[in-house]
């Protein structure tokens, strides 16, 4: 994997002095750009989002405290240090008041400003960081991992382990509710990068709308445009752009994100200077992409470029094993302290459900049978699911016995573990009070000979 470069401003007025650090950083493996004056230095800042300025106090035009001072009232600054030959105290408290991130006075060895920029850009990282986690708290909740015992799944799950420490494009696909998000998270979590992961709804917004949030826009940029804004795909620099839905981006920004992800740059909405980013870019989509580039509606070449790796989930009604450990998963999670239990009825109907919505109406239904449970367990009565071919009424004829796939499970699991119920019940991921109440539920009979 590439790190993207820290982008470092130094405005010193000493050209000789400049030229020293400037190499010297970049020496270090910094983007590094060099003004002589505050004049310059604030047109810097306000043209390009760096991430570290190093001003001098005394430069001509503007002294480093009034760039400090403006720069600080911009959206997303830089992370500021003032040097200066002239150190007093009184400098050092205006600087920091005035929102430096530290303070040096010459002369000054290289290897603290190194130490100091790399410190600097962390606390950056970290705040960007948080301001992205915080946007994406009310869209966070439920189940942080897949759970299966579905082969098919088992198998999608270690590709997914196999392909996250790359770098490589991955497209996601499957029906809505199938957990594409999760794979997502898992694919960023299990990689090597260290920036964040960004997701981006594509159906959510406008073309326009979509643009500015995806690529940022510059000030005056259209009405309402008061301020630099940095896009998605700048703030997902070092980690995980997440493309949901990506189906319904238009031709236009198809055509503009095709281009971002070959030249690994792009430009802010009215902007004219070059944003360089290192990302690395995921995709999810609930339609047959191949078709819709054969309608016109999806580019070729984007398919090509964002689908070096096909991962497809299977809809839940092909994994209807899976059932009883998704419903325990959200009757843990919903039930806190004193989660209800599902009867044999409940699982019954459960199993015989098409479940359109896949696992994310399991997870709604689970949540309302939890909230308007009478007791301490769940009947296929408190379920709201329509049956096909039984009117407005769940059927509870056990054509389709999902309870029996279970007792089969439990039965086979108890089997290969020789009875020791405490293997059993953390294989089967349930308590043992649990897997002693199914033992009793399904009739089971321990063995002759086994203690």
């Amino acid at each position: 994997m590439s790190e993207q470069k820290i982008k470092v401003l130094v405005a010193e007025d000493e050209v000789h002095l400049g030229q020293i650090l400037s190499n010297f950083l970049g020496g270090r493996g910094y983007a590094v750009h060099t003004v002589t004056d505050g004049r310059a230095a604030l047109e810097a800042l306000r043209a390009e989002a760096y991430d570290v300025a190093l001003l001098d106090i005394v430069m001509p035009e503007l002294d480093g405290l009034e760039v400090l001072k403006q720069v600080r009232a911009d959206a997303d600054p830089p992370e500021v240090i003032i040097i200066t030959g002239n150190g007093t105290i009184e400098t050092a408290i205006s600087a920091m008041k005035l929102g430096a991130y530290d303070y040096m006075a010459k002369p000054y060895r290289m290897a603290e400003i190194d130490v100091l920029v790399r410190r600097a850009w962390e606390k950056r990282r970290l705040a960007r960081e948080n301001v992205l986690l915080q946007s994406q708290l009310e869209r966070a909740g439920g189940a942080t991992e897949i759970v299966t015992q579905y082969a098919p799944l088992q198998a999608v799950l270690e590709v997914v382990a196999k392909v996250a420490p790359s770098d490589s494009a991955v497209l996601i696909s499957g029906e809505s509710g199938t957990g594409k998000e999760l794979v997502a998270h898992m694919l960023h979590r299990l990689s090597e990068r260290a920036g964040p992961f960004v997701d981006v709804s594509c159906a959510s917004l406008s073309e326009g709308m979509l643009d500015s949030e995806l690529f940022g826009h510059e000030r005056g940029a259209f009405a309402g445009a008061d301020e630099r804004k940095l896009g998605l795909m700048e703030l997902a620099a070092g980690g995980t752009l997440f493309l949901d839905e990506i189906s319904e981006l238009s031709l236009k920004l198809q055509s503009k994100l095709l281009r971002a992800l070959d030249q690994r740059s792009f430009y802010r909405v009215g902007g004219t200077q070059k944003v360089e980013v290192d990302v690395r870019i995921l995709a999810a989509t609930n339609r047959d992409l191949a078709a819709r580039a054969g309608e016109g509606l999806f580019r070729d070449d984007l398919l090509y470029r964002i689908n070096t790796i096909m991962i497809k989930l299977p809809p839940l009604r092909e994994r209807a094993v899976d059932i009883p450990l998704i419903a325990r998963q959200f009757l843990r999670q919903y039930g806190k302290a004193n989660p209800p239990t599902l009867t044999v009825d409940a699982l019954d109907v459960l199993g015989r459900y098409p479940w359109p919505g896949n696992v994310r109406e399991l997870k709604n239904v689970i949540e309302r049978a939890v909230l308007l449970a009478q007791g301490p367990q769940i009947r296929a009565s408190d379920l709201p699911l329509q049956l096909p071919g039984h009117g407005n009424t769940p059927a509870s004829s056990p054509a389709v016995s999902l309870a029996e796939l279970e007792r089969r499970h439990i039965e086979s699991v108890l089997h290969n573990t020789n009875w020791h119920q405490g293997r059993a019940a953390s294989a089967l991921g349930i308590s043992s009070k649990t897997l002693y109440r199914k033992i009793r539920e399904y009739g089971f009979q321990r063995p002759g000979g086994l203690e």
